[in-house]
């Protein structure tokens, strides 16, 4: 039986800052490797190995498409809320609601309290992040204590969401 979600969402890194940064250095890299390794002409003081290069040049390539299919995905049910950060989180985890002491949305300071976006742990004592963009979270404290933080860009349909479920 196909379980029924009353609220999905699905986030991507799509910062134009980002795709701009990656762009800027594949585009530095690959004046490099056609100067060096195709004209021969190296680049500065000391000749960079040409494997190296294409190495590094490699690795951005590849760093980008994991960030272009890099997703945050998020779902509430009657028998609670799963997520996942796709592709490092290949099965979806979920939370039950019995597990769940608190469940509120609420705004927060991705750089000051996580230090960034992705997976995240709090230096502070916060729990953890999972986020994408913004300043926004679905703030999840556990009966034990833990607290999971999960960052969305639907907050007032969370909120319904909740609000109907009586949450």
């Amino acid at each position: 039986m196909k379980e029924y979600y009353r609220f999905s969402e699905t986030q991507k890194f799509r910062q134009w800052w980002l795709w701009f940064l990656f762009a800027g250095i594949k585009g530095i890299m690959g004046f490099f490797i056609v100067t060096q390794v195709f004209f021969g002409t190296p680049l500065g003081n000391s000749m960079v190995d040409n494997a190296m290069l294409l190495i590094g040049f490699l690795f951005m390539l590849i760093l980008s498409f994991l960030f272009f299919i890099m997703k945050l995905e998020t779902r509430i049910s009657d028998a609670g809320i799963a997520v996942r950060f796709y592709p490092i989180q290949l099965k979806f985890r979920n939370y039950r609601w019995e597990d769940l002491d608190e469940v509120y949305l609420r705004e927060y300071a991705p750089l000051a309290e996580y230090g960034g976006w992705g997976i995240r742990y709090s230096l502070a004592g916060k729990g953890k992040a999972l986020n994408v963009s913004g300043r926004m979270g679905l703030q999840l404290v556990f009966k034990n204590g833990k607290r999971l933080l999960i960052g969305t860009k639907k907050p007032e349909d969370i909120m319904q969401v909740l609000s109907v479920m009586g949450k």
